[in-house]
């Protein structure tokens, strides 16, 4: 049994048209790279991946048998590296423009949460931890950015709208 962990995160959203849709071309054409970029981060760990088709990303694990909900389900050592990468890479550029290619939501919709070293997460377990957070609010099972201390990136270049998450 190990003593240490790692910080595991899930974000999901839906696409505003499928996949092969013009509207959302930018955001496909760029998820190899965005995802490669993330795994030689430092203090990258893990990755839920999908079938390796190229320009896929991981958008074949779809949420509730729906092509368009798509989900991001990531580990990595500690607060400070996610915080690097979202908020400190071109990455940045694609979360800013995320409403081009993305519907509004209305809730919750990325939760984070303690994992042992070692564990890979499905993606039950975490939409299960989003449900949670959705339902209980921000609890040592799972909480934002807003209930992390290291994410000073996240605090300073997120948007007001971020702010409430």
């Amino acid at each position: 049994m190990t003593d240490r962990y790692h910080l595991a995160e899930l974000n999901v959203a839906r696409l505003i048209a499928p996949t092969d849709d013009p509207r959302v071309a930018e955001f496909m054409d760029n998820l190899d790279r965005i995802n490669g970029l993330g795994k030689r981060m430092p203090g990258f760990v893990w990755m839920m991946e999908g079938s390796g088709e190229p320009g896929t990303g991981n958008t074949e694990s779809a949420i509730a048998n729906d092509p368009q909900y798509i989900s991001n389900l990531t580990v990595w050592e500690d607060v400070q590296s996610l915080d690097t990468f979202v908020f400190n890479t071109v990455h940045k550029q694609f979360f800013d423009r995320r409403a081009e290619w993305f519907e509004v939501l209305g809730e919750m919709h990325l939760v984070m949460w303690w994992v042992p070293e070692g564990h890979e997460p499905t993606l039950d377990e975490a939409l299960a931890r989003l449900d949670d957070l959705r339902g209980n609010g921000p609890s040592e099972r799972a909480f934002g950015w807003k209930d992390l201390k290291d994410a000073p990136l996240w605090r300073t270049q997120s948007s007001t709208e971020d702010a409430a998450k």
